[in-house]
């Protein structure tokens, strides 16, 4: 099982993280990361419910992974195996995670396929995000796979979408010329784009494309 322990800092205060595998007594308080990450409009029948996240730590626990802060479950991020074949790369986020219950988990699959990943409002500025990320890249390298992969929303192409195609808007956040809230950050974290997807999921913001984003698992 994973844990971590270290320091962030916030402004010039030290804070005490861990990073480790959530459990069945995580549920309330992942449930409530959800909520406020999507608050309405969004719908509440696809927040996590229990069915998902017992899925979750049952079917493969390496994969649920939760960042904790004075006893506080803050941050999540979940992922599962998939069998990945470079040459057939498009699918939807509902058909490759089951919609969340990750029933599609292949044990001895090659790449760990992100489900979610979720950060309380409040404690974004401690980049919580990127350290979730990190903590997944070290599952990668303990079980020897080839890479992580997942797709990532384009929530700020709507606003120009009459303007550009998916993937000159892709082009210029890869540039600088543009920054998305989330093609940007992944790419801080050091994942690489691999393709557009068209109806990756459901989505106003990125009317529904997605890019497909790995890291590469640097010994293999």
């Amino acid at each position: 099982m994973y844990r971590k322990e270290l320091y962030l800092y916030q402004q010039d205060t030290p804070i005490k993280a861990i990073v480790r595998n959530y459990m069945k007594e995580d549920f309330d308080q992942l449930i409530e990361i959800q909520r406020e990450c999507f608050p309405p409009p969004f719908p509440s029948d696809l927040l996590w419910n229990e069915e998902q996240l017992t899925n979750h730590i049952t079917l493969f626990p390496e994969g649920a992974l939760c960042i904790e802060i004075d006893g506080e479950v803050v941050g999540s991020m979940t992922g599962l195996l998939v069998d990945f074949d470079p040459n057939h790369s498009q699918h939807t986020w509902e058909e490759i995670t089951d919609s969340g219950y990750i029933r599609t988990h292949n044990s001895t699959g090659n790449t760990l396929y992100v489900v979610d990943i979720s950060v309380k409002p409040a404690y974004r500025k401690l980049d919580l995000g990127k350290l979730l990320m990190q903590s997944m890249y070290d599952v990668v390298i303990h079980k020897d796979l080839d890479r992580l992969l997942g797709g990532g929303r384009m929530p700020g192409y709507h606003r120009v979408s009459e303007e550009l195609s998916p993937q000159d808007y892709l082009n210029k956040i890869i540039s600088g010329t543009l920054r998305d809230p989330v093609i940007s950050f992944l790419l801080r974290c050091g994942r690489m784009p691999v393709t557009l997807i068209e109806n990756y999921l459901e989505d106003e913001e990125s009317l529904n494309y997605g890019v497909l984003m790995e890291w590469r698992n640097p010994f293999k």
